[in-house]
């Protein structure tokens, strides 16, 4: 398997453990100093986790891949990104909406593990199709 192969793969698995709520599994796949940056800022894991847990249990948040592309041990993914607000997150309650967008995330990864993942989103277009306001 080539490093691109192995680096996809690792980004898949991403992938399947986001969808599954896994956040373990989630982890696991990331280095133990592995940086993560998104709209909410950035951080160690200890810092995600929480954001991480409300996408997935607050809005259902799934990801479902478009495009992978690797150089290397660097992937860029485009992923359609749904979900539906159904448990309280991030200080609303749920309006029950879904909504539908299209989302980025770029990974480095070394020696198997995420070392940093850098996300891009249109979390306006987010809210407006859940019926909240941004934040």
């Amino acid at each position: 398997m080539t490093v691109e192969e192995e680096a996809k793969t690792v980004v898949r698995s991403y992938v399947a453990a986001f969808n599954r709520g896994d956040l373990e599994a989630l982890k696991a796949l990331l280095a133990d100093d592995a940086e993560i940056q998104g709209v909410m800022g950035r951080g160690l894991i200890e810092k995600v986790e929480p954001i991480w847990r409300q996408l997935i249990e607050g809005y259902g948040m799934q990801l479902n891949i478009q495009e992978l592309v690797a150089e290397g041990n660097i992937v860029a993914a485009r992923y359609i990104e749904t979900g539906r607000f159904v448990a309280p997150a991030f200080g609303m309650q749920p309006t029950g909406k879904s909504y539908e967008l299209v989302a980025m995330e770029w990974f480095e990864i070394e020696a198997g593990k995420i070392r940093r993942r850098w996300g891009a989103r249109d979390s306006a277009a987010q809210a407006k199709q859940l019926g909240i306001t941004a934040p």
